[in-house]
């Protein structure tokens, strides 16, 4: 089975990358680097899929998600 999903990456203020995985709620991970970031993100990714597998759950996939960016401006 494919599955893809989306990754938000944020640099953090102590240099390291968080990442957060939109369409897996909780699924969350930190890495030193944005390679380790993504690495560690995987693992997250396939971790919380077995959990949903052992518990008989849906498995969300992106594969019909697009991105926007929406821009505001404020006063």
């Amino acid at each position: 089975m494919s599955l893809q999903y989306k990754l938000l990456l944020h640099k953090e203020d102590d240099g390291r990358y968080s990442v957060t995985v939109p369409s897996l709620p909780g699924c969350f991970t930190f890495g030193d680097n944005i390679d380790h970031a993504i690495e560690m993100a995987k693992e997250a990714i396939e971790l919380y899929i077995e959990h949903l597998q052992e518990n008989g759950e849906e498995i969300p996939n992106d594969s019909e998600a697009f991105e926007y960016t929406l821009n505001l401006e404020t006063t």
